[in-house]
């Protein structure tokens, strides 16, 4: 197992091979066209260090932030390991949410637009009679949601004999206990000889053991956190003394400024559906989203969101793993996320790839020292919000 600085939370790297082009990996043709026909010129720093392993069959534990390349470093690594003139799983990805399974599919499509292969996404919420039909044809790549996944699994319609790569992205959020045991079950049915994969923004306890129990010799990869996703991205916050003033303050944020997007996060449902009824008495245009929504309306709100016809998403963190929505250059953090891991989540989608974004915090005097820790937690730092804040946004 890696040494750990408890404090930092941070595995040790022991890899160092770094591959600067995409034209150096020596991949499939289609799949260089692909890369570049979705606007990539050259890999990031995940990339440039976890593609090659990966390609190589061995097993990777990659530690890296959303928003840094690593949906594109695994959909790249895996479409390269498949054998498109086998109809049979070749490559299982797990998630923890329907829909990052479904944003995952969304970039393994895209980036395998010029190859001959199907790419399932088999999550709770959608038909089971669907899911079968897929899964019999042989779909060659499948992301899945655990549950989803293992229900298929056991009742014999997803088959795992051909399958050689097994990926789980946000193994740290998959491996806390809702979904554990799930994931055991799931590699119990996969071949001895099958790759392992993991990419986690945090390396708590749980992802170390399953690299023990499940993983040979992995290559173990470190893009620290500091160096990527807050960059570009100017954090702010404002202090409202009171919970109870937090409304009209946003409301006095929102007529100063006219931007193209805002994603406004809350910690609980409830907060979310209070939130968005006084916004909409105020003759605001919000659309919510929480997990308790059915698949189709979480669909149909992002798409909104996605098209622009509804400018401010309220939601709880369940969005905040791994979706991005291009548009957005302002997130507003109404509640400071109550864990601190899933700050560098909210905010750090604003400046993917070194676009620029705004992010103000509303804190209360209680969470002066939760925020704190959070600017001690990423080494990062959060200003007061200047008076002629408008101009940021010019």
């Amino acid at each position: 197992m890696s040494t750990q600085d408890p404090e930092s939370n941070l595995i040790e790297t022991n890899y160092d091979n770094i591959v600067y082009k995409f034209d150096d990996l020596k991949l499939k043709p289609e799949i260089l066209r692909g890369i570049f026909a979705c606007g990539f010129e050259n890999p990031s720093a995940i990339q440039q260090r976890a593609i090659l392993p990966i390609i190589e069959g061995r097993d990777v534990l990659a530690q890296a932030q959303s928003g840094t390349g690593k949906t594109a470093t695994f959909a790249i690594s895996a479409l390269q390991r498949i054998d498109a003139s086998l109809h049979k799983t070749q490559a299982l990805i797990m998630a923890p949410t329907r829909e990052l399974a479904l944003q995952l599919q969304k970039v393994v499509l895209a980036l395998g637009m010029h190859m001959d292969i199907t790419i399932h996404a088999s999550i709770g919420g959608k038909p089971v009679a669907e899911d079968i039909e897929a899964l019999k044809r042989g779909a060659q790549i499948v992301v899945g949601t655990p549950g989803r996944v293992f229900s298929m699994i056991e009742r014999g319609f997803f088959q795992t004999e051909d399958i050689k790569m097994f990926i789980m992205d946000e193994a740290d959020e998959m491996l806390s206990t809702d979904f554990k045991e799930q994931i055991y079950n799931v590699f119990r049915f996969l071949p001895q000889t099958t790759q392992v994969v993991l990419m986690s923004a945090t390396m708590p306890q749980e992802v170390l053991e399953v690299t023990t129990k499940f993983m040979r010799d992995p290559i173990r990869i470190l893009v620290k956190k500091e160096e990527l996703t807050l960059e570009g991205i100017h954090q702010y916050y404002i202090n409202v003394d009171e919970e109870q003033y937090k409304f009209d303050c946003l409301c006095d944020l929102y007529d100063s400024i006219s931007v193209a997007q805002a994603v406004i996060f809350c910690n609980t449902r409830r907060r979310v559906e209070e939130l968005t009824e006084q916004l909409t008495q105020n003759k605001f245009t919000v659309s919510a989203i929480h997990s308790e929504l059915s698949q189709t309306d979480r669909n149909t709100i992002m798409q909104e969101f996605r098209s622009g016809s509804s400018r401010i998403l309220i939601s709880t963190d369940l969005l905040a793993r791994g979706i991005d929505v291009q548009q957005v250059s302002l997130v507003i953090n109404y509640d400071l996320p109550s864990n601190k891991e899933n700050y560098i989540h909210r905010i750090g989608r604003g400046g993917r790839f070194g676009r620029k974004g705004v992010a103000i915090n509303f804190i209360s005097n209680e969470d002066v020292g939760a925020m704190r820790e959070i600017e001690k937690f990423y080494s990062t730092q959060i200003d007061e919000l200047p008076a002629n804040f408008g101009n940021l946004f010019g």
